[in-house]
């Protein structure tokens, strides 16, 4: 029987994913502070960057840093928001959101992703109208449905979104909504899991086998991309998608 990752590969690998992940907090920090100013209390943005930067155990010495950066007090990179639109196999529309210093590297990587899991690169708008832009505060199975209703209720949520499977709840705001709706909850005591302003679609694609298996495999890639910051699609992908 063989034998696992060693205790320290996996602590390589853990370490190397949550370098990654602060990557691309910090590039967003930047956009954010660059965009609207360095002072989270009038910048929306930069304060749910912050938030998300804090969530993920970031020091505040580096978010300050990266704002210093984004602001010209420290000398940085300037990074670009690019967003590239595609089909990944079965139909299924794809969302990639990059920050990047070289464009040029950026076009090509996101390129090969689609062409190397049988996907294509399409043009600007080719997929963006079939997602609605709005903010999604999710609550895991175990919390009090009654409660988060009548909260986001009182709040100005637009929907509240319970998922009979396992419980978990999405109150679901206008993007502009975002930020007053997540302050109205903490301060009833509801903190979600996740929060965040983000692209849904209004219709889902079923796939299944080995295509699913391929979407999946696309996906995967091009979240772990370093220039990408977000990937949205409208797949349903089954249980045989990760077999």
């Amino acid at each position: 029987m063989g034998r696992g990752p060693s205790i320290e590969a996996r602590k390589n690998a853990e370490d190397a994913r949550r370098g990654k992940i602060f990557t691309k907090i910090i590039r967003e920090i930047g956009v954010a502070a660059r965009a609207g100013g360095g002072d989270p209390a009038s910048n929306p943005r930069l304060r749910s960057a912050i938030d998300k930067g804090l969530s993920a155990n970031m020091t505040k010495d580096v978010i300050e840093r990266a704002i210093k950066k984004a602001t010209g007090e420290l000398e940085g990179v300037v990074y670009e928001e690019i967003r590239y639109e595609g089909y990944a196999p079965g139909g299924v529309a794809v969302i990639v959101d990059c920050l990047t210093d070289n464009k040029v590297r950026t076009v090509a990587d996101v390129r090969h992703a689609f062409g190397k899991f049988g996907g294509n690169l399409g043009t600007d708008g080719s997929v963006a109208f079939m997602f609605k832009k709005l903010g999604v505060l999710s609550f895991a199975s175990g919390a009090d449905e009654d409660k988060v209703t009548e909260a986001a209720i009182e709040a100005g949520a637009d929907d509240v979104v319970v998922y009979p499977e396992d419980g978990a709840i999405d109150v679901i705001t206008a993007p502009d909504a975002f930020e007053t709706v997540k302050a109205a909850m903490g301060a009833a005591g509801l903190k979600a899991d996740i929060a965040e302003v983000t692209l849904r679609a209004d219709n889902d694609i079923a796939v299944a086998g080995d295509t699913a298996q391929q979407v999946a495999k696309l996906l995967a890639w091009l979240e772990d991309m370093d220039d990408v910051q977000s990937v949205y699609s409208n797949a349903d992908l089954g249980a045989d998608a990760y077999a």
